[in-house]
């Protein structure tokens, strides 16, 4: 039988305050010096996590569009065992697994002083910021049912 998954609520519709700030914040995370390429993998990552089918599709849109490979996307679930991937997006990758799994353990000293090693402390406080963000918009999402179109 066909599950028929209905979308909820339109968040950002209901309250357009809200998505003024989650579109000031992605212009600002696009504006930093994280490699559009690396914000992008970070919010796919995310979404797959959290199994938001509507952030999945959206970013993977974003990332070919930005000259990402569609190689990498579809590797990206399997990301420790892949070769596609640097030893630095390896580390925002593990970061991105640790935060967004946050009660699971915390963010380990070892996965941010991997960080630390690739990144400047202004690139980790958007990266860190990046991966919050995505997040929230997959609670949202997953919460809302919102659909991929």
């Amino acid at each position: 039988m066909l599950n028929i998954i209905k979308h909820r609520l339109d968040i950002w519709e209901e309250e357009p305050p809200y998505w003024e700030t989650i579109t000031a914040i992605d212009k600002r995370l696009y504006a930093s010096s994280v490699p559009r390429s690396l914000i992008e993998i970070i919010k796919i990552r995310a979404s797959q996590i959290n199994k938001c089918a509507f952030c999945i599709d959206y970013h993977s849109r974003e990332a070919l569009q930005h000259g990402e490979s569609s190689r990498r996307i579809f590797a990206l679930s399997a990301w420790q065992e892949s070769p596609l991937f640097t030893d630095s997006e390896r580390s925002v990758l593990q970061l991105t697994e640790e935060i967004t799994h946050i009660s699971v353990g915390g963010v380990a000293d070892e996965t941010y002083e991997k960080v630390k090693a690739y990144f400047n402390s202004r690139e980790i406080a958007n990266i860190i910021i990046c991966i919050c963000h995505i997040n929230f918009l997959n609670r949202v999402g997953v919460s809302t049912k919102t659909m991929a179109t």
